[in-house]
């Protein structure tokens, strides 16, 4: 029998530690070679990884949510016989290469904070671990029932109900010989509906921050401290739009259904070229500003996990059809978890979309690196007034949509995004241009 160490291998993504999504085996379970064991999530991604040999799992790195850092002990596994030389090395250049500690911050004097807490339940298990033989503690009492609970007729199986329920008896009509049933508890209730649930509230519920949502919560945590936001709000009238949308959908036949994704996206592209600080990566750190030729466009999808950016490659030199077909296979691998790592990364702007739940208006936070963030909202039919060709004005039902947008001020001033959306506008608003090369 022989000892086997398999250390945090370099994902290749630059990283220094990686969390513990998932365990699939556990200590004291059989492991085959080329087997998954564990699930680790980087900053973009969740990556398996497999076992270069057979045995037994002898020791494991943490729980789910903890971190792990390159070249750091992963798993220990018992093989039998000796571990292949191939195998060994590789392990150990895994924790060879693991990055260097960054330099310790020259000391400083650092602010003291003293917390006083409260006595509560925490205290009395550390003094009941202190002392090996407590003495006993007696049973909490019932809190007494108010002098007008106390002096309302009822049976012990409407009091037991009433209590269940959350229910004051006392403010229940009794019958006319003065005593509660069950049908005068029912009465009550169907006249005040919801009053045991308003009464009676859940319990609470704490739930640790791990995996995906744990990624989010730092990202955006990061997004909001770095980059000075800012957002811009316009209504354009989408009822061209949704002509449009229904006419292509009527002779679309193989093809997919498009929603008013596809459209919105192919305008955006349409008219960034006028507007390249839109499409642009700022590198905070560098001082570099990267303003891209290509639309990589993020769609912020929704899943169990929580929320993905999936990427659309080049969404520029895509047709109406071909987004469609993108971003349902997109979405689709988001919610499964079966999106590349690839497809996680390398956005250069970031349409967000809540479809009919897009409320009247959003102030999206954007996806750093990137300097905006696009947020069309939902759209509704209004009354307004409306020019005719004969130039007279006349009131039609019209739908109307509000675009947001969420600009990184560093790079992006207001008079340059509000001008953006104004293009966008009329693009919309105008959509036979939107299928004009």
């Amino acid at each position: 029998m022989a000892k086997f160490t398999f250390n945090m291998p370099d994902i290749g993504e630059g990283i220094a530690e990686a969390e513990i999504v998932q365990w699939h085996k556990q200590v004291g379970d059989t492991v085959n070679e080329d087997e998954e064991f564990v699930d680790m999530m980087t900053d973009k991604a969740t990556v398996p990884m497999e076992s270069p040999v057979t045995g037994k799992i002898l020791e494991i790195a943490g729980g789910e949510g903890d971190m792990v850092s390159i070249g750091s002990m992963l798993v220990v596994i018992e093989v039998e016989g000796e571990v292949p030389d191939d195998v060994a090395e590789e392990s150990q250049a895994a924790a060879e290469a693991a990055p260097a500690p960054a330099p310790a911050p020259k000391s400083e004097p650092v602010e003291e904070r003293i917390e006083v807490e409260t006595s509560d339940a925490s205290d009395a298990d550390d003094a009941l671990a202190a002392d090996p033989d407590p003495a006993p503690q007696p049973e909490p009492r019932p809190a007494p029932e108010s002098s007008a609970q106390a002096k309302v007729l009822a049976t012990p199986a409407v009091r037991k109900r009433a209590k269940d329920l959350g229910v004051d008896l006392a403010q229940v009509k009794p019958a006319e010989d003065g005593r509660i049933r069950h049908g005068d508890l029912d009465q009550f209730l169907s006249y005040n509906a919801g009053y045991g649930a308003a009464a009676k509230p859940r319990a609470d519920e704490e739930k640790k921050v791990i995996g995906m949502r744990r990624r989010i919560a730092e990202n955006m945590a990061a997004s909001k401290r770095n980059i000075p936001h800012f957002s811009y709000v316009e209504e354009v009238d989408v009822t061209d739009l949704e002509v449009l949308r229904a006419q292509l959908n009527s002779n679309r036949g193989e093809k997919p259904k498009l929603t008013i994704l596809p459209l919105l996206i192919t305008a955006i592209c349409k008219t960034l070229p006028d507007f390249p600080m839109i499409n642009a990566r700022y590198d905070d750190e560098a001082g570099i500003v990267t303003r891209h030729g290509s639309v990589n466009m993020g769609m912020a999808a929704q899943t169990d996990a929580g929320l993905m950016v999936p990427v659309i490659r080049n969404a520029q030199a895509q047709n109406l059809w071909q987004l469609a077909n993108e971003i349902a296979r997109l979405a689709e691998a988001a919610r499964t978890g079966t999106a590349k790592s690839e497809e996680m990364q390398g956005g250069t702007l970031t349409v967000t979309s809540l479809g009919p739940l897009g409320g009247v208006a959003t102030t999206p936070v954007i996806n750093r690196p990137e300097v905006a963030i696009i947020g069309p909202n939902r759209i509704i039919e209004r009354p307004m007034y409306v020019t005719g060709a004969d130039g007279v004005e006349r009131i039609e039902k019209r739908k109307l949509m509000n675009i947001s947008i969420s600009c990184d001020h560093r790079v992006v001033d207001g008079w340059d995004a509000a001008s953006f959306v104004q293009a966008l506008k009329r693009l919309l608003e105008t959509p036979a241009l939107i299928l004009v090369d």
